[in-house]
């Protein structure tokens, strides 16, 4: 490979080893992150708790097997612009185009299940309406956090407002304690409380991370379409010498 002073902008070689390197960091990264949470104490017990377990193990499991493929993608595209080698690129090539197509793939059936998608964010917010009201130990990191979250968001319980905390109530000072005067309140219990409920505030922030991700994803998507241009010269480039 050349030099990649000044010719970093004409020598197809120096781009897609600067990108591949990036590429690879990433993978390193998301690697890195994802196995931490799924090894570190702290994470291990937002894991375990409530409902969310299983799902959230596999969600980590997922990030660590794309953290290794993107990895290795990176390594295959660095090797194969520095030794020129056809073979690397190619397969460089097919494993970002896969990444890319599914991609697609999911944000097609992102938009043609959203409904869907809609009606299980609604039903596991009601089922998990009863943490908030129940006693067992396993409850209680759920019900702290979604006291955080209602401080925070300035709303109170999931569905019904504070009747969603049952006797638990009483058990958490200042809970759903209504200091915004511009914000609707009511009593209960003898306390002055938040009116309206989180389902609303957790949907907008669902939303509003939701248009983070796309965004990220519509970047990354961009970037793998000159990923697969340049390794394509690259590898046509190489093949008339």
């Amino acid at each position: 490979m050349r030099g990649c002073g000044i010719r970093v902008s004409y020598d197809p070689n120096c781009i897609l080893f600067l990108f591949c390197f990036f590429l690879q960091l990433c993978g390193v990264l998301i690697l890195a992150l994802a196995i931490w949470v799924r090894v570190s104490s702290d994470s291990q017990e937002v894991l375990n708790s409530t409902d969310l377990g299983s799902s959230s193990y596999v969600a980590v499991n997922i990030l660590i097997a794309v953290g290794a493929i993107i990895m290795i993608l990176g390594f295959l595209g660095c090797c194969g612009a520095i030794k020129e080698s056809r073979c690397m690129l190619l397969l460089f090539f097919i494993g970002l185009l896969l990444i890319l197509l599914l991609q697609v793939a999911a944000g097609i059936l992102g938009a043609v299940f959203k409904s869907e998608s809609d009606r299980i964010i609604n039903e596991t917010l009601r089922e998990n309406t009863r943490l908030l009201s129940t006693t067992e130990e396993s409850a209680k990191q759920f019900q702290q956090a979604m006291a955080e979250f209602q401080k925070e968001f300035k709303c109170c319980g999931l569905i019904n407002g504070a009747a969603d905390w049952g006797n638990n109530f009483q058990q958490y000072p200042n809970l759903c304690e209504c200091l915004d005067t511009q914000r609707p309140c009511t009593n209960y219990n003898g306390k002055l409380v938040y009116q309206e409920p989180c389902i609303s505030s957790i949907r907008d922030f669902l939303v509003k991370n939701l248009i983070i991700v796309i965004g990220i994803a519509f970047g990354l998507a961009v970037i793998e379409i000159l990923g697969l241009v340049f390794s394509m010269v690259l590898y046509c480039q190489i093949g008339n010498k």
